[in-house]
């Protein structure tokens, strides 16, 4: 068994909607049937007893080693705890050849499952060693290292509860919610309005005691010191007890309250000068150590926390018994489980000192044993929710504090008694005001009901209806897909909104190009979702992003699909068939959004098989005004784009909207049937967006087919008397296209200029000059400047033969270098006549026949 070109695919790819890893998986002969592998599959369920039912889905499918590895990868992550169910094996055209895919919640782990699988059904295949208990402690591991912490995988669950889409942007915990102009971004319990200014405040513990004074709340008194003498000195003006803590400090840390000695101090001011250089002393506060959460204008959770402690048995030393704590699941290093360990350490032993007990006393049965007098969570202590007994002059305290602070969302530490009074009745006060506060309390309390704080951060950034989606069309087909991006692009910025669009150009945001070259893949469509100026996004999505990585989004408005036709880069990744490619082309119509809309060419059956598959509407277009889908689907009152008497016509119903061709430039009068199937993809998507007809309309009519605006698709110049036409025309059907156009042209003598990349199958490259051979008097061959695998004049002999028995075919001549091909058939043409020149280099090439049409 051999595995190899492991990829990643991090969205809606061609096997499902989930994230998954997918392999090529090379068998021999005698791997392709368990059945010949006497013994294998018990020594693998040795190995790994609770690996998933390797019995086929189908009766007829044999079981391989490589379903072996699919079902060993899935299972292997289900056993570490990861929350994956789908996994498939599907064999290729090569014998012995597979395609393992396999869900992932985090691709880290999902990589490792894989490799862990090979390994383990390796192991059954030698009858060696595997260690499965270690495989299982490396994925969880992992998994807990790469996936969100508690506090900010609840926000993301609130968002994804509510249809939001997020994005992690970094390993940590920084989100962007939305897309585009309605992102939100946050970083762990911070939101992206949180103010630095305030921040910086929430974390010099003085300076916020002096604001939160000024406003009326009750805090401790206190102030910074220079060192443990003056932390001494400050101690007894203050009067003890006292609290330690850095000035410039979060989570607890380095804090330590109720000190009541010099020598408890001295440990204290150490243990807080491991944080921070800056120390402060304040006035203990007698009572219950609570942490009230507040969202906007809001309290949405408060909790009681309670210090590290543990209860005596009569038997067992502190040291034990705190062992016996920590052996709790529960409890973990960190902030990954619901509770942390309780920390064993000189403050731990100085708050025993102060109960007359060491690490190897033996408390009595019932003794309790407080290993800290704060109670963080951070430091083993406990939570219990208090949200529903809080008083309204509480909540209001609370919520001042934030307020005052800055902070939208803010987790106020506060010392009393009860939370059912106010704090003035009970010579209770604020303490802290926190910046990014942790939600593991209010979330997972250790007594009491968790609370919905994610959702209530949510509610923060977006208001109740708002799932942060800007509008997302999606493109895709063999031909037409860049010129109908650029046109619906135009299509939506004429209706004020700023477009991000991407295709095999490069990437343009509001109109202005921020990257170039072949750009019609998920990388630059994610990096349009994450611009900021983005109100509207349309993607160009080719078939080999589709295959790499999956689609850029989870769901899209529109879906449009402009052809399939013969196909296009068959042969390669198992793709061999037209219907195969149909099926690839077919994953951003089967995510649309429910309330979106699949655009689909009905004159192309492959493509109008793809309605059954849309989750939402459907509106199909077709030059033929009775074509029987058209007939059918208008019968039915539903939505039909089509063209009758010259006008592209747009028909819902009762409801009819016309646009006459002539008043569409692209289409050169209505010339040009390949443009018009362009134009009415571009509309339909249009209409399905619910743009206003005038908008459409205006935007159809300022469309013009320039070099600049349309580079390659169908340029046309007028040079001596004759007219030369640029296009970046590449497959057979394209070159039927071209031939169709070109045929309704008037000209007195025609010539073509044409290369072949190497990576079509021999068939596809001669068909394209044996179709361009019934068309041309002069075909100029040339070689393109990447020949993709193939030698030397392999693609130009492989054009040459598609020219034989090409009657009409004069002359034939053979160039090197595409700009010497452009200038010999602009050298040889005549006033009346007619050049098609299909450019490889793009701009390069309509650059130099620009040059060369202004020269004369």
């Amino acid at each position: 068994m051999d595995v190899s070109r492991i990829r990643a695919l991090r969205g809606p790819n061609l096997w499902s909607r989930h994230t998954a890893i997918e392999a090529v998986v090379r068998c021999h002969p005698d791997e392709c049937d368990l059945g010949l592998l006497p013994g294998f599959e018990a020594r693998l369920r040795a190995r790994f007893p609770a690996i998933g039912s390797l019995d086929p889905l189908r009766h007829e499918e044999t079981r391989s080693i490589a379903h072996a590895l699919e079902f060993a990868a899935l299972s292997l992550q289900e056993q570490a705890g990861c929350p994956v169910t789908f996994s498939r094996t599907t064999p290729t055209v090569d014998i012995g050849v597979y395609q393992v895919v396999v869900e992932y919640s985090e691709e880290a782990v999902g990589r490792l499952a894989l490799d862990l699988a090979e390994q383990l059904v390796n192991a059954a295949l030698t009858d060696t060693a595997f260690d499965l208990a270690g495989a299982l402690a490396r994925l969880r591991e992992l998994d807990e290292d790469e996936r969100l912490g508690p506090s900010t995988g609840a926000i993301v669950d609130a968002a994804v509860a509510r249809g939001i889409p997020f994005r992690r942007l970094t390993q940590g915990s920084l989100v962007q919610f939305g897309w585009g102009s309605k992102q939100h971004r946050i970083q762990a319990a911070e939101i992206d309005r949180t103010g630095a200014i305030a921040e910086s405040i929430a974390q010099d513990k003085e300076l916020t005691k002096k604001l939160l004074h000024a406003a009326g709340v009750p805090v401790p008194l206190g102030r910074p010191v220079s060192d443990v003498d003056d932390a001494w000195a400050a101690a007894l003006e203050i009067g003890l007890p006292v609290v330690v803590k850095p000035q410039d400090g979060n989570q607890g840390k380095g804090v330590t309250v109720n000190i009541v000695s010099r020598e408890h101090l001295e440990i204290a001011y150490k243990a807080a000068r491991e944080f921070r250089d800056d120390i402060m002393v304040e006035r203990f506060l007698p009572g219950h150590d609570f942490r009230l959460l507040v969202v906007g204008d809001k309290l949405v959770a408060a909790a009681r926390r309670d210090p590290p402690q543990v209860l005596g048995d009569g038997v067992h030393t502190v040291r034990e018994l705190v062992e016996q704590v920590n052996a709790d699941p529960r409890r973990g290093e960190g902030h990954a489980t619901s509770l942390t360990k309780i920390r064993f350490d000189d403050i731990a032993l100085a708050r025993l000192a102060t109960q007359g007990l060491s690490a190897d006393s033996v408390p009595a049965k019932g003794q309790r044993v407080v290993l800290r007098n704060n109670a963080n969570l951070s430091t083993g202590g406990t939570a219990t929710d208090v949200t529903d007994d809080v008083h309204p002059e509480v909540a209001a305290r609370a919520v001042a504090a934030a307020q005052m602070v800055g902070l939208d969302i803010c987790g106020v530490d506060m010392v009393c008694d009860t939370v059912l009074k106010p704090l003035e009745e009970q010579g209770g006060g604020i303490v802290e005001v926190n910046a990014a506060p942790g939600l593991r309390m209010h979330l997972s309390p250790s007594y009491g009901k968790g609370r919905a704080v994610g959702e209530a951060m949510i509610a923060e950034l977006y208001a109740p209806g708002d799932d942060g989606r800007i509008p997302v069309v999606a493109v895709t087909g063999t031909n037409g897909k860049t010129t109908t991006v650029r046109l619906i692009a135009h299509l939506i910025a004429q209706s004020g909104l700023r477009v991000g669009m991407t295709n095999t150009d490069g990437v343009y945001v509001n109109g202005r190009q921020i990257d170039s070259g072949d750009c019609s893949g998920p990388r630059s469509a994610r990096n349009v979702l994450m611009h900021p100026d983005v109100d509207a996004a349309v993607f160009e999505t080719a078939r080999g992003g589709a295959l790499r990585e999956g689609l850029a989004f989870d769901r899209c408005q529109v879906a449009v699909v402009t052809n399939i036709g013969m196909g296009d880069h068959l042969g390669l990744n198992y793709i061999t068939t037209v219907e195969d490619l149909a099926v690839l082309k077919r994953v951003i119509v089967q995510n649309v959004a429910p309330s979106g809309t699949a655009v689909l060419n009905a004159a192309d059956p492959l493509v109008a098989k793809m309605a059954a598959k849309a989750p939402g509407e459907v509106i199909f277009f077709a030059a033929d005004a009775h074509h029987p889908l058209i007939a059918t689907h208008r019968a039915q009152g539903k939505k039909v784009v089509f063209v009758e008497q010259g006008e592209l016509v747009a028909v819902e119903g009762n409801q009819r909207q016309a646009i006459a061709l002539a008043q569409v430039p692209l289409t050169h009068g209505g010339s040009i049937a390949f443009q018009v199937e362009n134009a009415m993809a571009a509309l339909a998507a249009a209409w399905a967006l619910k743009l206003d007809w005038a908008v459409i309309a205006r935007g159809l009519a300022s469309f013009a087919n320039a070099n600049d605006n349309a580079p390659g698709r169908f340029n046309l110049f007028s040079y001596r008397g004759a007219t030369v036409i640029a296009d970046y025309g590449h497959n057979p059907d394209a070159m039927l296209a071209l031939v169709q156009a070109v045929q309704a042209m008037p000209a007195q003598r025609r010539s073509v200029v044409i290369s072949g990349a190497g990576d079509r199958r021999d068939e596809d490259i001669r068909q394209q000059t044996e179709i361009l051979g019934a068309a041309f008097e002069e075909v100029l061959l040339y070689q393109d400047a990447c020949q993709r695998g193939r030698a030397d004049g392999e693609v130009i002999g492989l054009l040459r033969e598609g020219l034989r028995g090409a009657a009409r075919v004069e002359h034939v001549a053979e160039i090197q270098g595409e700009f010497q091909a452009i200038d010999t058939a602009l050298a040889r043409l005549q006033p009346g006549g007619l050049c098609l020149i299909l450019v490889d280099q793009v701009e390069a090439a309509l650059a130099h026949i620009a040059k060369r049409v202004a020269e004369g």
